[in-house]
Protein backbone atom coordinates (compact mmCIF):
# COMPACT_ATOMS: atom_id res chain seq x y z
CA UNK A 1 0.00 0.00 0.00
CA UNK A 2 1.11 3.57 -0.66
CA UNK A 3 1.11 6.63 1.59
CA UNK A 4 -1.27 9.11 0.00
CA UNK A 5 -0.17 12.26 1.79
CA UNK A 6 2.18 13.52 4.53
CA UNK A 7 1.77 16.90 6.20
CA UNK A 8 2.46 18.99 9.30
CA UNK A 9 -0.39 20.64 11.20
CA UNK A 10 -0.69 22.50 14.52
CA UNK A 11 -2.92 22.52 17.59
CA UNK A 12 -6.08 20.59 18.42
CA UNK A 13 -7.85 22.18 15.46
CA UNK A 14 -5.19 20.74 13.17
CA UNK A 15 -5.65 17.34 14.79
CA UNK A 16 -9.37 17.47 14.04
CA UNK A 17 -8.69 18.48 10.44
CA UNK A 18 -6.30 15.54 10.04
CA UNK A 19 -8.83 13.11 11.49
CA UNK A 20 -11.60 14.35 9.20
CA UNK A 21 -9.31 13.79 6.19
CA UNK A 22 -8.91 10.17 7.28
CA UNK A 23 -5.18 10.56 7.89
CA UNK A 24 -3.27 8.82 10.65
CA UNK A 25 -2.91 11.55 13.29
CA UNK A 26 0.46 11.68 15.07
CA UNK A 27 0.47 13.98 18.10
CA UNK A 28 3.86 15.56 18.84
CA UNK A 29 4.06 17.03 22.36
CA UNK A 30 7.74 16.83 23.23
CA UNK A 31 7.45 18.32 26.74
CA UNK A 32 6.10 16.00 27.91
CA UNK A 33 3.06 14.03 26.78
CA UNK A 34 4.37 12.21 23.72
CA UNK A 35 7.76 11.66 25.35
CA UNK A 36 6.08 10.14 28.40
CA UNK A 37 4.03 7.84 26.18
CA UNK A 38 7.07 6.83 24.11
CA UNK A 39 8.75 5.85 27.37
CA UNK A 40 5.61 3.92 28.32
CA UNK A 41 5.77 1.93 25.07
CA UNK A 42 9.42 1.25 25.75
CA UNK A 43 8.60 0.06 29.28
CA UNK A 44 6.16 -2.51 27.91
CA UNK A 45 2.79 -0.71 27.98
CA UNK A 46 -0.02 -2.60 26.26
CA UNK A 47 -1.58 0.55 24.82
CA UNK A 48 -1.49 4.33 25.20
CA UNK A 49 -4.15 7.02 24.91
CA UNK A 50 -4.49 10.77 25.39
CA UNK A 51 -7.35 12.82 26.78
CA UNK A 52 -8.24 16.38 27.62
CA UNK A 53 -8.30 17.63 31.21
CA UNK A 54 -11.69 18.64 32.62
CA UNK A 55 -11.15 22.25 31.55
CA UNK A 56 -9.76 23.36 28.20
CA UNK A 57 -9.92 26.52 26.09
CA UNK A 58 -9.39 24.64 22.83
CA UNK A 59 -12.03 25.62 20.21
CA UNK A 60 -12.81 22.00 19.36
CA UNK A 61 -15.03 19.25 20.70
CA UNK A 62 -13.43 16.98 23.28
CA UNK A 63 -14.88 14.20 25.40
CA UNK A 64 -12.34 12.91 27.92
CA UNK A 65 -14.96 10.71 29.55
CA UNK A 66 -15.37 8.80 26.28
CA UNK A 67 -11.61 8.40 25.82
CA UNK A 68 -11.34 7.23 29.42
CA UNK A 69 -14.17 4.76 28.86
CA UNK A 70 -12.50 3.42 25.71
CA UNK A 71 -9.15 3.05 27.49
CA UNK A 72 -10.90 1.40 30.43
CA UNK A 73 -12.69 -1.09 28.17
CA UNK A 74 -9.39 -1.90 26.48
CA UNK A 75 -7.74 -2.50 29.85
CA UNK A 76 -10.62 -4.61 31.13
CA UNK A 77 -10.76 -6.75 27.98
CA UNK A 78 -7.06 -7.46 28.44
CA UNK A 79 -7.44 -8.03 32.20
CA UNK A 80 -4.95 -5.35 33.10
CA UNK A 81 -4.69 -2.04 34.95
CA UNK A 82 -4.76 1.65 34.00
CA UNK A 83 -2.01 4.18 34.63
CA UNK A 84 -3.22 7.77 34.28
CA UNK A 85 -0.61 10.48 33.75
CA UNK A 86 -1.53 14.10 34.24
CA UNK A 87 -0.64 17.48 35.71
CA UNK A 88 0.32 19.29 37.85
CA UNK A 89 3.81 17.85 37.70
CA UNK A 90 4.53 19.37 41.10
CA UNK A 91 1.44 18.98 43.24
CA UNK A 92 -0.73 16.45 45.03
CA UNK A 93 -2.55 13.37 43.79
CA UNK A 94 -5.80 15.11 44.75
CA UNK A 95 -4.99 17.99 42.38
CA UNK A 96 -4.19 15.54 39.59
CA UNK A 97 -7.40 13.61 40.16
CA UNK A 98 -9.42 16.85 39.99
CA UNK A 99 -7.60 17.83 36.79
CA UNK A 100 -8.53 14.51 35.15
CA UNK A 101 -11.82 13.65 36.85
CA UNK A 102 -13.83 13.24 33.62
CA UNK A 103 -11.35 10.78 32.14
CA UNK A 104 -11.30 8.91 35.45
CA UNK A 105 -15.10 8.81 35.45
CA UNK A 106 -15.01 7.19 32.01
CA UNK A 107 -12.44 4.64 33.18
CA UNK A 108 -14.61 3.76 36.19
CA UNK A 109 -17.68 3.48 33.94
CA UNK A 110 -15.84 0.78 32.00
CA UNK A 111 -15.60 -1.23 35.20
CA UNK A 112 -11.94 -0.64 36.00
CA UNK A 113 -11.28 -0.39 39.73
CA UNK A 114 -8.08 1.24 40.93
CA UNK A 115 -6.33 3.80 38.72
CA UNK A 116 -2.68 4.64 39.32
CA UNK A 117 -2.23 8.42 38.96
CA UNK A 118 1.23 9.78 38.13
CA UNK A 119 2.71 13.18 37.21
CA UNK A 120 3.63 13.84 33.58
CA UNK A 121 7.42 13.89 33.90
CA UNK A 122 8.52 12.77 30.45
CA UNK A 123 10.92 9.86 29.96
CA UNK A 124 11.54 9.30 33.67
CA UNK A 125 7.85 8.83 34.47
CA UNK A 126 8.34 5.10 33.94
CA UNK A 127 10.65 4.99 36.97
CA UNK A 128 7.65 5.61 39.24
CA UNK A 129 5.96 2.22 38.75
CA UNK A 130 5.81 -0.88 36.56
CA UNK A 131 4.32 -0.09 33.14
CA UNK A 132 4.60 -3.59 31.69
CA UNK A 133 1.31 -4.79 30.16
CA UNK A 134 -0.57 -1.76 31.51
CA UNK A 135 -2.82 0.63 29.60
CA UNK A 136 -1.65 4.25 29.87
CA UNK A 137 -3.73 7.40 29.37
CA UNK A 138 -2.12 10.85 29.41
CA UNK A 139 -4.53 13.62 30.42
CA UNK A 140 -2.67 16.79 29.49
CA UNK A 141 -3.34 20.33 28.33
CA UNK A 142 -1.67 20.27 24.89
CA UNK A 143 -1.02 16.75 23.64
CA UNK A 144 -3.93 15.26 25.55
CA UNK A 145 -6.38 17.82 24.18
CA UNK A 146 -5.14 17.33 20.60
CA UNK A 147 -5.36 13.55 20.95
CA UNK A 148 -8.86 13.77 22.45
CA UNK A 149 -10.08 16.09 19.70
CA UNK A 150 -8.77 13.84 16.92
CA UNK A 151 -10.08 10.70 18.62
CA UNK A 152 -13.56 12.17 18.96
CA UNK A 153 -13.45 13.28 15.32
CA UNK A 154 -13.06 9.62 14.37
CA UNK A 155 -9.30 9.58 13.82
CA UNK A 156 -6.71 6.90 14.40
CA UNK A 157 -4.37 8.70 16.78
CA UNK A 158 -0.74 7.96 17.63
CA UNK A 159 2.03 9.87 19.38
CA UNK A 160 5.71 10.42 18.63
CA UNK A 161 8.66 12.39 19.99
CA UNK A 162 12.18 13.49 19.15
CA UNK A 163 13.29 13.40 22.79
CA UNK A 164 15.49 10.63 24.10
CA UNK A 165 14.06 8.06 26.48
CA UNK A 166 15.77 5.80 28.98
CA UNK A 167 16.48 3.24 26.26
CA UNK A 168 16.57 5.27 23.05
CA UNK A 169 18.72 8.16 21.90
CA UNK A 170 19.53 10.09 18.76
CA UNK A 171 17.16 9.24 15.93
CA UNK A 172 15.81 6.10 17.59
CA UNK A 173 12.70 7.67 19.21
CA UNK A 174 11.85 9.42 15.94
CA UNK A 175 12.29 6.20 14.02
CA UNK A 176 9.93 4.29 16.30
CA UNK A 177 7.21 6.93 16.10
CA UNK A 178 7.48 7.21 12.32
CA UNK A 179 7.53 3.42 11.97
CA UNK A 180 4.25 3.08 13.88
CA UNK A 181 2.62 5.73 11.71
CA UNK A 182 3.87 4.21 8.45
CA UNK A 183 2.74 0.72 9.41
CA UNK A 184 -0.84 1.79 10.07
CA UNK A 185 -1.01 4.26 7.17
CA UNK A 186 0.00 1.47 4.80
CA UNK A 187 -2.63 -0.86 6.23
CA UNK A 188 -5.29 1.83 5.85
CA UNK A 189 -3.92 3.15 2.53
CA UNK A 190 -4.09 6.70 3.80
CA UNK A 191 -1.93 9.70 4.70
CA UNK A 192 -0.11 10.83 7.82
CA UNK A 193 -0.51 14.14 9.64
CA UNK A 194 2.15 15.11 12.17
CA UNK A 195 0.43 17.51 14.56
CA UNK A 196 2.49 19.87 16.71
CA UNK A 197 0.39 19.83 19.88
CA UNK A 198 0.81 23.57 20.45
CA UNK A 199 1.67 26.26 17.92
CA UNK A 200 3.08 28.20 20.90
CA UNK A 201 5.67 25.48 21.45
CA UNK A 202 8.65 25.80 19.12
CA UNK A 203 9.94 22.38 20.13
CA UNK A 204 6.68 20.76 18.99
CA UNK A 205 6.73 22.61 15.66
CA UNK A 206 10.37 21.75 14.99
CA UNK A 207 9.85 18.12 16.03
CA UNK A 208 6.79 17.64 13.82
CA UNK A 209 8.62 19.25 10.90
CA UNK A 210 11.64 17.01 11.47
CA UNK A 211 9.44 13.90 11.45
CA UNK A 212 7.89 15.08 8.20
CA UNK A 213 11.36 15.44 6.64
CA UNK A 214 12.43 12.09 8.08
CA UNK A 215 9.52 10.22 6.54
CA UNK A 216 9.94 11.98 3.19
CA UNK A 217 13.64 11.03 3.31
CA UNK A 218 12.62 7.39 3.60
CA UNK A 219 9.78 7.45 1.06
CA UNK A 220 12.14 8.89 -1.57
CA UNK A 221 14.10 5.66 -1.29
CA UNK A 222 17.11 6.99 0.58
CA UNK A 223 18.62 4.56 3.10
CA UNK A 224 17.07 5.05 6.52
CA UNK A 225 19.61 6.93 8.67
CA UNK A 226 19.39 4.56 11.64
CA UNK A 227 20.09 1.52 9.50
CA UNK A 228 16.64 -0.06 9.89
CA UNK A 229 13.76 -0.47 7.48
CA UNK A 230 10.11 0.37 7.94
Amino acid sequence: MTISHVEVLHDASGAVSAALKGNIVVIVDVINMSTTLEAAWEAGALGVFGASPDKTLAPVFVNPMLVGYYAGCYAKSNKTEIILITEPRVGTDEERIQHASLAIKGIKKAGVGAVTVLPNLGAETVKLCDFANKVVIAVTDSGGVAYDAAFNAGGIVLTATVARTLGKKGLEPVHMGVKRALTIARLKNTGISFVAASSNSLEDILAASFMFEYIVYYLKGVLCPVGDTF
